[in-house]
C-alpha cells in the first residue's frame, strides 16, 4: 500500500495517483528513460562486412536488400525481389517495422523497368530519403539512406542491374 502524502488514504502498491484527491504518489523506482538524438552520422562510409558485401554480391537481377544499421532491428535485411512491398507497424505489411515511430501503413517501395522507388503513404512521422522528406515518389539509388521512423536502413541494388 502506498499512502498519499496530500490526504493519507491507502492506495494500492503501484498507484500513480491517489485515488481518492488525485494527487501524484511519490515512487521509489522510476521507469523514465530517455532517447539519445543523433546529431551526426558517426558510421564510416561504405564500410560493410564481407558476409554483407557477398549478399549484395549475389543478389539477383531486378532485386534490392534493405540494410537496418540504426534502430530496433540493426543487422536486420530486406529482399525486394517484388513488383510492390509495403513496410509498416501492420502486421501483414511485407517488411514489418515493430516501433511506435512507424505508421501501421507507412511507405511503399516499388519496382520498375527504371529501378526502385520509395512513396510515403501518409505517414505521420514521414519517409526520407537522404535526410530528404518523401512527398511523391522518389528513385532509390545505390547506397541511399532510407529512414523510416527510428529505422536507417540503406538500399543497395543488384550489381547485375534491374532486368
Amino acid at each position: 500500500m502506498v499512502d498519499c502524502p496530500a490526504c493519507g488514504h491507502a492506495n494500492a502498491a503501484g498507484s500513480n495517483f491517489c485515488a481518492q484527491c488525485g494527487t501524484k504518489l511519490t515512487s521509489t523506482s522510476d521507469t523514465t528513460r530517455t532517447i539519445p538524438i543523433i546529431t551526426e552520422d558517426t558510421r564510416p562510409a561504405g564500410e560493410q562486412s564481407t558476409e554483407v558485401l557477398a549478399a549484395i554480391r549475389d543478389l539477383p537481377a531486378s532485386n534490392a536488400l534493405l540494410l537496418v544499421e540504426r534502430g530496433p532491428d540493426t543487422g536486420a535485411r530486406y529482399l525486394l525481389d517484388t513488383d510492390e512491398a509495403t513496410a509498416g507497424r501492420h502486421p501483414k505489411s511485407d517488411i514489418f517495422l515493430d516501433d511506435i515511430t512507424v505508421s501501421r501503413h507507412h511507405c511503399r517501395f516499388v519496382r520498375s523497368q527504371e529501378g526502385f522507388s520509395l512513396e510515403d503513404l501518409g505517414s505521420l512521422n514521414g519517409t526520407y530519403v537522404n535526410r530528404v522528406l518523401v512527398d511523391q515518389p522518389a528513385p532509390l539509388n545505390q547506397g541511399d539512406e532510407v529512414q523510416i521512423g527510428k529505422y536507417r536502413m540503406v538500399f543497395c541494388v543488384s550489381e547485375s542491374g534491374m532486368a
